[in-house]
This record gives structure tokens, C-alpha cells and sequence, in this order.
């Protein structure tokens, strides 16, 4: 495809400014082919997997449409997560840097209305926001859809994935009818087309195509884990998988110090890279990098940029990237030069769909893995020290220290407990002392997005339509137990209640628990002091399209 330069596309001088201000080299093809359409009028139906640049595909023509003379919302962007919302909004601040007084704020629930209700009452020309808070606004009065003269619909798969289909459907039922409407989506299903029916005039559908952007060279998995357990976590693995050389990501200058400062503590040969770094610096932790005197090099993205290394064994992303663009440049780090490499996420609660948003992209599942526990670590360690003797043995490369094995048999100690003693000590002296963390006390509960399957033989007591029971234990200690009214016979899977939970209560990551699935019903362990907001919060939310109930379990 012959792409044309953004000075091509019909784009007003303050936002072609704003494109060079960002060094956009040349539109991505859901940027050529959209943006011309969008700019006369025509409704849109863009299909683009993440991450190919469709969020500056529709942001560029919206704010064509908008009168900065006007302080009423009249452009109206839909997301199915917060993090989106406000992701989105970033970008239109960017590209609108250059339109004067222009004012667009996000909106989405778990965050406090009265702020919100602030902004909109002070005026703005542009919302970007999640329809469950949007329609909340639209009952209160406090958005005024009468005006909008562009509406968006960003990953509306997703959207109706979600359980959104009426909340979106309320929303564009209440604008106006002479309105432009664009739908983006990484597939076409049934349910979008019948958005599209509904709600388009006449849309021209615009496809762009991405093939995998993976190496079958690089194994892919995740690791679900809290934030607090993550160090141990990657020590664990650093532990049973003894790579020569590994890169450790993260979103941010401070996580990488906090990182490395935890890896040196524990004994790990560690570095750090990041946009404080002076290049000298830089130049000379590569270096000792590539020799193998620095095993793990904890880094932002920016700092990584223009890496070559083809000895690389594990990529970790420590924090999941914003981007899947960056996803890809990450991992593409490791399985070089014809070796295999392994790229390992540590993903929890809203990370999930993050997750989902890279499988998208490279178009192919990543394996979840369970964490490796402590007396793996040991064990592996163990059969590391007899690898390593049983060589030395073989070699005949030793002392023999006979005298003092003499002495020690002398004074009544068999061989095999000298032996043992041995392995003790050598374990004492090459590893170190691993730490208990929530994960270790859950290895019975079912991974989120993943029902448990009942072992072969042992019948699955929940397997018939039985009401619900009791559980067997209490809640974890500052845990208390909910009730939720769906269950496996309602398609409800553990990911997609810990997701709807932090999207809609705002939760902090860890505050959710153990989650089980019975038949037709959930328990769901949360902190305590999180019970109350995430069963007030989720009042007229919708799990897979259906209401529901959620309360403090009674038995």
C-alpha cells in the first residue's frame, strides 16, 4: 500500500503541527485510509487490531468537528476501561495542543463523580468515557448529548464483551440524529453488526489486516501476581530457570530503581538503564551487560531502544507495557540469531485486559503458568549441586580431602550423612531464603479467566444444578466473603468478575481474592475494607449482558 504523507490527508494546519510536533514519519494504514472519509462526514467502521494507530485515526477528525466557541460537549468518545478512557483523552491533549481553549476530560466510574460533575458543569467540547458512568450522567443531566456531532465507539467488541450493549445503546439513542458515528473494532461479530445496523448510516468499512508479530522462537506466559509478591516471584523464576542473561521491563524511572535496589539486595548481579542514566553510564553498563558481568538488566522502554544482544535468555515485563506495540519490541529482545527465548508477564486484576488487548495484537494466545513454589525452588537447587558434583566427580578435577573425610568417618558419621551435610551446606551457601506470599496459600483456586477442572476419578460435587453451599473454610484473615448471583451456568469466568469488580469499584490491586465458581452462583474474597464500596458500586452493573446481585455471602 502507498501510503501519503499526513500533509495529504485533508488535516487543518493546527493539527498537522501538532502531528510533526510528535514526529509522526507517515500515517499507519488505519490512519490513511480512515481519516480522508471521517474528514467529509461519512460514517466509519474501522477494523484494526490495537495498537496499529486507530486511536489518532478517529482523535484527528474529531477535532475537525469541534467549535471552541462553544462550551457544550459535542464530540463523544466510548471505551470499555478507564485505563483506555484516560489513554485516550492523552492522545487527544496531544494532537489538540494545538486548538486554543480546547477542553476534553474522561469519565469513568470508580473515580469521584462530584469532580467530574465539576468539570462538565465548567463546559467542556469533548468526552472520553466508559458508558456504565456516562449513562449515570446522562440520568443525572450533567451531559448533554443534544449537541454531539461526532460520536465514537473505540474496541466496541470489547464493549459488548462486557456486558455494554444497553449502556450503548441508551447513549446513542439519546443524540441527536444528524450526527456522525465511527465504529472501531478489532473483529466483526454478530453483536457489532447489529450496532453497526442500528446506529451507522451507511458506513464505509475500512480493514486493515495484521499478520502475528511473534517468532515461534519465543515462548510466551504470564504469571498472575499482586504487586507486593512480584520480586519474589521473579526470583523465584530467576532461581529454577538460571538464565545467563535476562531483561527485566518496567513502565517507569522509579520502578526501575525500586526493582534493582531489591535485586541486589537479594545477591542478584544487577544493573539498571533509564532516561537519567548519562550515556557514558549507559555505554558502560552494555557493556559489562554482554560480558556476563551484569546477569539481569532491569530497564524502561526508552532506555532499551536500539539494544542488541543476541545472547538474551528471558525477557521479563515486569509491568505489563501501556502499548502491544511495545510488547512486541520487548520480547523481540530474546530468540535471536536462531535460539529459542522465553518472554514471561506478570499480569493481575486490570492487567487482564491489557493481556487480552497484546493477544489481539499478535494474534495468538499467551500460556498462563502457575508459580513456581519454594520447595520447587529447593528442589531445584538441589539437582543443580548434583549436576555440579556429579561432573567434578566425573572429571576427577578435585581435592580429595581425605584426612578430613578420615576424621569426620573416624568419629562415627556414616558417608551418606557427611554427603548430605555436603548438599546442605552448598544449598545454604548458593541460595537464599525465599519468602511465603499470598499466591503460595491459593495454589488450590482456580487461575482468573480459568475454571478448575476437577481431578480424574473424584466427582465434581458442583456439577449437578444444586443450590449453593456452604464453604468448607473461612475467608482469608482481612478478607471478607461476597456473594454474587452468577455463576458457571451463567458463562461467568473468575477473570472477568475480578475485572468488572476493579473497573467498577476502582479497586487497588490485591484486593481481591481467592474467587470460586459453583453452578449458578460466585464467592468472591475481597479486603474488608473494599466490601461495602464494591457491592454499592456494582449496583446496576452487568456481568456477560446480565444484572445481578452482589452481597455479603450469609452462610
Amino acid at each position: 500500500m502507498d501510503i501519503p504523507p499526513f500533509s495529504q490527508l485533508g488535516l487543518p494546519a493546527p493539527l498537522l503541527k501538532a502531528v510533526e510536533s510528535l514526529d509522526f514519519e507517515k500515517p499507519s494504514p488505519i490512519q490513511a485510509l480512515a481519516i480522508p472519509p471521517a474528514l467529509a462526514g461519512k460514517d466509519l467502521v474501522g477494523l484494526s487490531e490495537t495498537g496499529s494507530g486507530k486511536t489518532a485515526a478517529f482523535v484527528l477528525p474529531v477535532l475537525t468537528k469541534i467549535d471552541l466557541n462553544l462550551q457544550v460537549p459535542q464530540a463523544l468518545i466510548l471505551c470499555p476501561t478507564r485505563e483506555l478512557a484516560v489513554q485516550v483523552c492523552e492522545e487527544v491533549h496531544r494532537l489538540g495542543s494545538n486548538l486554543p481553549g480546547l477542553r476534553a476530560i474522561p469519565v469513568y466510574g470508580g473515580a469521584p463523580i462530584d469532580r467530574q460533575l465539576r468539570a462538565l458543569r465548567s463546559g467542556v467540547h469533548l468526552i472520553v468515557g466508559t458508558p456504565g458512568r456516562l449513562l449515570d450522567h446522562l440520568r443525572r443531566k450533567s451531559f448533554d448529548p443534544t449537541l454531539i456531532k461526532i460520536a465514537v465507539l473505540d474496541e466496541a467488541d470489547r464493549m459488548l464483551d462486557m456486558g455494554f450493549r444497553e449502556d450503548m445503546e441508551s447513549l446513542l439513542g439519546a443524540i441527536h440524529n444528524d450526527h456522525q458515528t465511527l465504529f472501531y473494532s478489532a473483529t466483526m461479530n454478530r453483536g457489532v453488526e447489529q450496532l453497526i445496523g442500528a446506529f451507522g448510516n451507511d458506513p464505509e468499512t475500512i480493514k486493515v489486516k495484521r499478520k502475528s508479530l511473534t517468532v515461534a522462537s519465543i515462548e510466551q506466559r504470564y504469571y498472575e501476581v499482586r504487586h507486593r509478591s512480584k520480586l519474589e516471584v521473579l526470583s523465584r523464576i530467576i532461581d529454577t530457570e538460571q538464565p545467563r542473561l535476562a531483561l527485566v521491563f518496567c513502565n517507569t524511572k522509579r520502578s526501575v530503581d525500586e526493582c534493582t535496589e531489591a535485586l541486589l539486595a537479594r545477591g542478584y548481579c544487577a544493573d539498571r538503564l533509564h532516561g537519567d542514566i548519562t550515556q557514558q553510564l549507559r555505554e558502560r553498563t552494555l557493556q559489562r551487560f554482554r560480558d556476563g558481568t551484569v546477569e539481569l538488566l532491569v530497564a524502561t522502554d526508552v532506555a532499551a531502544r536500539g539494544l542488541d544482544i543476541d545472547d538474551i535468555d528471558i525477557v521479563f515485563n515486569y509491568e505489563l507495557p501501556q502499548d502491544p506495540e511495545d510488547y512486541v519490541h520487548r520480547i523481540g529482545r530474546t530468540g535471536r540469531a536462531g535460539r529459542n527465548g522465553r518472554a514471561i508477564s506478570f499480569v493481575f486484576g486490570r492487567d487482564i485486559y491489557r493481556l487480552q488487548n497484546v493477544e489481539r495484537y499478535i494474534r495468538q494466545p499467551i500460556a498462563h503458568t502457575r508459580i513456581p513454589s519454594q520447595e520447587e525452588v529447593e528442589g531445584k537447587r538441589t539437582d543443580m549441586i548434583f549436576e555440579t558434583l556429579k561432573d567434578l566427580l566425573e572429571s576427577g578435577a578435585y581435592d580429595p580431602h581425605g584426612s578430613q573425610i578420615e576424621r569426620l568417618l573416624d568419629q562415627g558419621h556414616a558417608a551418606t550423612d557427611i554427603a548430605g551435610a555436603l548438599f546442605s551446606l552448598l544449598g545454604s551457601a548458593t541460595g537464599r531464603e525465599g519468602e511465603e506470599i499470598a499466591e503460595d496459600r491459593s495454589k488450590s483456586q482456580p487461575r482468573q479467566g480459568q475454571d478448575q477442572k476437577a481431578r480424574p476419578g473424584i466427582p465434581d460435587p458442583d456439577n449437578g444444578k444444586k443450590k449453593r453451599r456452604a464453604p468448607s473454610v473461612a475467608p482469608a484473615s482481612g478478607m471478607t466473603r461476597l456473594f454474587l448471583s452468577l455463576g458457571k451456568a451463567q458463562g461467568a469466568r473468575p477473570g472477568e468478575i475480578a475485572g468488572m469488580l476493579y473497573r467498577e469499584a476502582g479497586l487497588p490491586d490485591g484486593a481481591i481474592g481467592k474467587i470460586t465458581l459453583f453452578h449458578r452462583h460466585t464467592l468472591i474474597e475481597i479486603r474488608n475494607e473494599f466490601a461495602e464500596a464494591a457491592i454499592e458500586s456494582t449496583r446496576r452493573a452487568k456481568l456477560r449482558g446480565r444484572p445481578f446481585k452482589l452481597d455479603h455471602d450469609r452462610m
